[in-house]
């Protein structure tokens, strides 16, 4: 148990053998499933957390508590990595109430068969209040931040934010590794898709008096709150934060591998800014999707494989695409020894994106990067580093 305020108590748990989040996403530093306990006349508990942690967090629970029983749930996402314990703390406390959305209410019986979720819930909308005795809190709807039942919740004594899963990072509840980076992957990946709808509850958001953000996953943020507002307001708008190129190759013997690392430096010694070099075939594709959100540009290079990209390189594309990635130059180079179609199938597939600019000619090598291949590099470099 830790103390955020005199009345809230942080109870999450942290998971440090998780080696996919969403069985898809890997989390080398773990990741926490936090929960937090109010601690008033009646004693409200934010969230549960995933099964994998759940005798440690009802032993949390039960020692926070001494005794005493709490009288609400609120449930602010159904997801199972913070819904997964339902059953097991309502069993546990069967007095207790759920307090969540009409969405998420109608949602329980898909995770819990029997247990009368109707006669022990009760349903809130944005705006409404519950007051816990010394405690105000108010209810803010978050449709698809990122599904469409979430909600987050305003202390508004205290004035903390339990803000769902935005502001979430992939790390763990005591990290002392720097937000920015995981908590940029973990928005670009899982809630990038939906900035429209965290512009919204941003607007919904502006003017309230809170000091601290609880999230879902990760540390609590009580300092300089306008950082991570700002990376939010950006990432949700599809700004980038700094200039810069992602060169992104996806290679099979090394031949694109090289080209793409000759155009690396000529961005680089054109002063292109911040140039970012990935394999697509060795690292996860996570952590391009969240340098491709960062950086103002892309530089694609694929060699051509069965008449098409290669895997890795479409893996890529149909990323930032699920993601609605928007906004970018982007200049492409392809590889193919006999017939290259890389080039026009990358071009497609930008073409699908909103706002996606090709700037310069496709710059084709045959195989291997050749001295007749220079010419059509710098000048790619050129339009790339001018975009």
């Amino acid at each position: 148990m830790l103390p955020v305020t005199p009345h809230v108590k942080f109870i999450g748990v942290d998971d440090d053998n998780l080696d996919l989040f969403e069985g898809q996403y890997p989390v080398p530093n773990g990741i926490s499933y936090n929960s937090y306990l109010i601690d008033d006349e009646n004693i409200a508990v934010v969230d549960a957390v995933d099964i994998r942690r759940c005798s440690e967090w009802l032993a949390l629970l039960d020692s926070t508590l001494d005794g005493r029983h709490p009288a609400y749930l609120i449930v602010q996402h159904m997801e199972p990595d913070h819904s997964g314990s339902i059953r097991a703390v309502l069993e546990k406390y069967p007095e207790m109430k759920v307090v969540a959305t009409a969405k998420a209410i109608a949602m329980l019986d898909n995770f819990f068969d029997g247990m009368g979720f109707s006669e022990r819930s009760i349903s809130v909308k944005d705006g409404d209040t519950l007051s816990l005795g010394h405690t105000t809190l108010r209810f803010i709807t978050a449709p698809m931040v990122h599904w469409p039942e979430v909600m987050m919740t305003l202390d508004e004594t205290d004035g903390v934010l339990f803000s769902a899963d935005a502001f979430g990072t992939f790390a763990t509840s005591n990290a002392t590794e720097g937000w920015d980076n995981e908590a940029r992957r973990y928005y670009c990946n899982i809630v990038g898709k939906y900035g429209s709808c965290v512009q919204a509850v941003m607007k919904k958001l502006t003017g309230l008096p809170f000091g601290i953000i609880a999230p879902l996953h990760g540390p609590i943020l009580k300092e300089n709150l306008a950082h991570y507002w700002n990376l939010y307001d950006k990432w949700s708008r599809y700004i980038p934060e700094t200039e810069g190129v992602l060169v992104a190759y996806a290679s099979i013997y090394g031949g694109t591998a090289e080209a793409a690392r000759r155009l690396a430096d000529m961005l680089r010694s054109r002063g292109a800014g911040d140039v970012v070099l990935i394999d697509l075939c060795r690292h996860d594709v996570s952590y391009a999707v969240a340098e491709a959100f960062r950086l103002s540009r892309l530089a694609l290079c694929s060699v051509t494989y069965d008449g098409a990209m290669f895997p890795a390189m479409h893996n890529f594309l149909h990323h930032l695409a699920a993601k609605n990635f928007s906004g970018r130059h982007v200049g492409i180079l392809e590889n193919g020894s006999w017939a290259p179609a890389a080039g026009k199938l990358m071009c497609n597939a930008l073409a699908e994106m909103k706002d996606m600019t090709v700037v310069g000619s496709t710059v084709t090598i045959r195989s291997r990067l050749h001295d007749s291949d220079l010419a059509s590099l710098s000048s790619l470099a050129q339009a790339l580093a001018e975009a």
